[in-house]
């Protein structure tokens, strides 16, 4: 049943990576074709080793003309020979890396699609080993797999009818040493396999904790905590030692018999064929010809025992490849979906419920809300009440689990998720910068902004003076992160982004807390000038920033408890004001 189930496996998976051969089918076509001229140029050759050697027993059957004539024969296959290669080398080699490059694009593309909840569990060093070692080693597989198999196809069969014409019963002897041989093999390329494929998951495991690691360096510096992570290293790396420890054991068993066998097929060949010509069952010339077809055999064998590593390779990265491409993302486009459009801002909660896949509990439950367009709503609340849950409901970055989210009483499920999120902005505390430069990433709100544009969202967001006062203006790298920025710089740097996407609903999520006094008054203000004329969800545990909110809502495990302006929800002295008068104690 394994064995069974293995065999189905490998058939998914080649059947899965067949339809990458499809845009290159004339290139793979002609591929083979060279690769049959070359096989060809081996088989000739021990047929005209023997004519020459059966010339020579004759006596005078040997002549200077039948030799040259051979020579220049081969000669001419040998030329032929030289140009089939360079295309399979070169054309052939070629055709695999644009297949790498075309499942590159596919695996990165599906990648985008996939949900915030996948990336929740997701090891990003595990999914960068397989975007890039993985998909390099399909590279030789899509090019070398359909072409040794061919080539030893080719080999195998038009070895056996050949020899079969010279003596059936020597042939049948040596071909017999094959089946026994192929199960050995094949034994081990399974184990090797298994191997390879512990390798790359441990590869993954390893990035990820460098990748882990260094970000946090400075955490690990300020901790001089720099052994600590030298031993956590070790220990992953000791253990990728050990996986492979024991695929290059199982490798030296794969190569070993190999070895065995090549050594009994020689064996049999000189001790049966030897017997066969002392009683006139064979002639000397065709003893040299098994010799040599003996050696074009192993030679092919050999070249795809070599290249069993590379096929295992290449099937664990496919197998790794798939294991990504069948994750289904679980927030997508219903199929008639439609675009939102002219958006005012008017968001409602109808009856919501949600839970994370995780947890057995929910985070929101039976929720009910309407916000008006153009209305400050301000979320307040202890830790893990909800807040920043309720926020991510509204793009869709999650689904509710019951109930609906509707924008101007459309359900946001019946739009087109690229259209609902570019008529939303986020401001978020953990501003995330992408490497490069200042204008390349204000430009990230809008990628066909003009100069002004980007320069106008910058003086909006209060980020135009610090800019300009740089070495390099908006052309200043920011570093991997924005990590040669201040905290309060690449705030307002995200925020004037979001001046240029000019989105009708906004949610801030907690964007001043991180920061001192000074850069949070600055970007309070950039905030404020942001907010106004926009349907606005802000987040704080900073009360003071959520005084001129329309409408603050204090959001518990048992859902909205308190709802009014600061100076109500003050007069009320319910929770909101405990925690006002706390917050203005400390």
């Amino acid at each position: 049943m394994v064995k069974k189930e293995k065999k189905k496996r490998n058939f998914k998976l080649i059947k899965r990576f067949l339809p990458y051969y499809r845009k290159y089918k004339w290139i793979m076509i002609i591929d083979l074709f060279c690769a049959s001229l070359t096989t060809v140029c081996e088989l000739v050759l021990p047929m005209i080793v023997r004519d020459i050697t059966s010339a020579a027993t004759d006596g005078a059957g040997l002549t200077a003309r039948l030799i040259l004539r051979c020579g220049i024969f081969y000669l001419v296959l040998r030329i032929i020979d030289t140009a089939a290669n360079y295309y399979m080398a070169s054309v052939g080699h070629i055709m695999g890396s644009r297949i790498e490059t075309d499942m590159r694009s596919d695996f990165f593309a599906h990648l985008q699609k996939l949900s915030f909840s996948y990336y929740d569990n997701a090891k990003i060093g595990s999914l960068m080993s397989r975007i890039t070692n993985d998909l390099f080693d399909v590279t030789e597989f899509a090019h070398h797999c359909p072409e040794e198999f061919f080539i030893a196809g080719i080999k195998i069969v038009c070895s056996f009818i050949i020899l079969c014409t010279m003596n059936v019963p020597l042939t049948l002897i040596v071909f017999s040493v094959i089946p026994p041989m192929i199960i050995v093999l094949m034994i081990f390329n399974r184990k090797m396999r298994d191997g390879f494929r512990d390798s790359r998951k441990q590869v993954g495991e390893l990035n990820s904790q460098v990748e882990d690691s260094l970000l946090g360096i400075r955490v690990v510096k300020s901790f001089a905590n720099e052994d600590l992570e030298q031993k956590k290293f070790e220990k992953g790396n000791e253990k990728f030692l050990s996986i492979k420890a024991r695929v290059y054991r199982v490798m030296a068993g794969f190569q070993s018999s190999t070895r065995l066998f090549d050594g009994i097929m020689y064996i049999v060949v000189v001790v049966a064929g030897g017997f066969f010509m002392l009683y006139g069952k064979i002639t000397a010339a065709d003893f040299t010809a098994y010799l040599m077809f003996v050696t074009t055999l192993l030679t092919s064998i050999r070249r795809i025992v070599e290249f069993a590593e590379q096929f295992q390779r290449g099937m664990t990265g496919i197998e790794r490849f798939s294991e990504i491409m069948d994750t289904e993302p679980d927030i997508v486009d219903s199929k008639d979906a439609k675009i939102l459009e002219n958006v005012k801002g008017e968001i409602e909660f109808d009856n919501v419920s949600f839970s994370y896949e995780s947890e057995n509990k929910n985070v929101l439950t039976n929720l009910n809300l309407k916000v008006k367009a153009g209305e400050s709503i301000a979320l307040v609340g202890p830790s893990g009440g909800g807040k920043t849950t309720l926020c991510s409901l509204i793009p869709r970055f999650y689904d509710v689990t019951s109930g609906r989210v509707l924008i101007d009483g459309t359900d946001i499920k019946t739009v087109t998720l690229s259209s609902l999120r570019n008529n939303i902005g986020v401001v978020a505390q953990d501003v995330y910068l992408f490497s490069g430069t200042i204008r390349e990433n204000i430009a990230y709100g809008k990628d066909d902004a003009t100069d002004g544009e980007i320069q106008e969202a910058a003086r909006l967001a209060g980020a135009d003076e610090f800019i300009n006062e740089l070495p390099d203006g908006y052309d200043t790298y920011v570093g991997e992160r924005g990590i040669k920025l201040s905290g309060g710089q690449k705030q307002r740097i995200s925020i004037a982004r979001v001046f240029l996407k000019n989105p009708p609903v906004l949610i801030l999520d907690e964007a001043t807390s991180a920061l001192d006094n000074e850069s949070e008054k600055l970007v309070q203000q950039s905030l404020e000038r942001l907010a106004k004329g926009r349907t606005t969800f802000t987040i704080a545990h900073r009360l003071t920033t959520v005084k001129n909110a329309d409408r603050i809502l204090v959001l518990t495990q048992d859902g909205i408890v308190e709802s009014g302006s600061h100076e109500q929800l003050v007069a009320a002295n319910g929770l909101y004001s405990e925690l006002y008068k706390l917050y203005s104690e400390n």
